[in-house]
């Protein structure tokens, strides 16, 4: 086995930047401390703000939790905010909210990002956006954003929900504990703290969802058509290899090695992956023999949802597009090394999502920016007869 890099030490504390940087967020909070109106006596007609700045994945845990206070509150008026990346994900919330905001949370872009000055201005244009709707209560859906939890005060939001994080919680009126748990029930949890209620979140009950349009459906059995003229009862398997993190990639001669062990037991198998994922799907695919078929860049999101909808299993390291092959009801394998798959486990029936976790001791880290990528084997020392035991599994279900 690879030995573990020397930097970052996974389990380090924080470092001096982080708690200079904690420092400075508690001693402004102090200052900040009497701005804000008055609560609404009532949740019952409040205008409720649920920031959420992540992607995929993170806003299809989101959806239980939505779901429950839509439920929970039908006549308030609930407004979610995002990053405009998780527009994808929207068709795994409808239904839930009532207005929706885009806003470009500095730190959660994929590509060039928002710096120094140019993020205090994003604070101070944004809280004047938010300070426009007056706002009653605003839930800080994700656990450490300190950024989301400073510009609701700076928004006068009277009500400011979320959870005890070091950076966060002086920006908070109401502060939950955060438990090792899955992200569903946290989210969950923390809506029912809003409202006073107790719950207990399963899977069954409170499942992941994701509403596909019949166009997408009619245009994924389309290209399947096209690809495998000859459909019949053969299983389907798609292998999406990417991850929005390099550090949770497999090796791609491994899913080659799974995608030719899927064609000799008489499975179709696609590759699929977004645009800037082509090199890789290219590479699994050609690893895989000319019997499977690239797809990587070639589905718009929609089409991909509805392919994986009409998938048997579908196979990748922890990402959005797998939880979202849950989410449509379609059996997973996960592959997971830094991340936890307590926390970002697959949320349904564990006899049709199955984990693959790291053997490396240190795993799972939390931490997704290794310098040393090159020398990080945490994922991809995962066996390939780790992954083809699963698979036999999943087929004796």
């Amino acid at each position: 086995m690879s030995s573990v890099p020397a930097y970052p030490h996974p389990h380090a504390p924080p470092s001096g930047k982080a708690r200079v940087r904690a420092a400075l967020l508690r001693g402004m909070a102090f200052l900040y401390r009497g701005q804000g109106g008055h609560p609404p006596a009532s949740l019952v007609h409040a205008r409720i703000l649920v920031l959420r700045p992540d992607h995929l994945g993170d806003l299809l845990f989101l959806g239980p939790a939505l779901r429950w206070l839509r439920n929970r509150l039908p006549h308030a008026h609930i407004t979610l905010a995002i990053g405009p990346w998780a527009r994808p994900a929207l068709p795994g919330l409808a239904g839930t909210y009532d207005a929706l905001l885009e806003l470009p949370f500095p730190g959660f872009e994929r590509g060039p990002r928002a710096r120094g000055v140019q993020r205090w201005r994003l604070l101070g244009t944004m809280a004047r956006i938010l300070r426009e709707h007056a706002f009653h209560v605003a839930v800080i859906a994700r656990p450490d954003h300190w950024w989301g939890a400073m510009l609701a005060r700076l928004a006068g939001i009277p009500w400011r929900v979320g959870f005890q994080d070091p950076q966060a919680r002086g920006w908070l009126t109401h502060a939950f504990p955060l438990a090792r748990e899955h992200a569903v029930v946290s989210n969950m949890r923390l809506m029912a703290a809003l409202t006073g209620d107790t719950l207990h979140p399963d899977p069954q009950a409170h499942p992941l969802q994701f509403a596909l349009s019949p166009a997408a459906t009619a245009e994924a059995r389309q290209l399947l058509s096209q690809l495998f003229p000859d459909l019949g009862p053969r299983p389907l398997a798609v292998i999406h290899p990417g991850s929005g993190a390099a550090i949770k990639l497999w090796e791609p001669a491994k899913w080659g090695a799974v995608a030719r062990h899927l064609v000799q037991q008489g499975a179709r198998v696609v590759v699929t992956g977004g645009p800037q994922e082509r090199a890789l799907t290219q590479q699994v695919a050609t690893a895989g023999g000319p019997r499977v078929v690239d797809l990587g860049g070639r589905t718009r999101f929609a089409t991909l949802a509805a392919l994986l909808a009409q998938a048997t299993w579908v196979l990748g390291p922890d990402s959005g597009p797998l939880h979202l092959a849950v989410a449509v009801g379609t059996a997973t394998i996960h592959l997971y090394g830094p991340s936890d798959p307590i926390l970002f486990g697959p949320w349904g029936d564990p006899t049709r999502h199955i984990p693959i976790l790291s053997h490396w001791a240190c795993a799972p880290c939390g931490t997704f920016d290794w310098p040393d990528l090159p020398a990080h084997g945490c994922v991809r020392e995962i066996p390939v007869a780790r992954v083809l035991e699963a698979l036999d599994t999943l087929r004796a279900v």
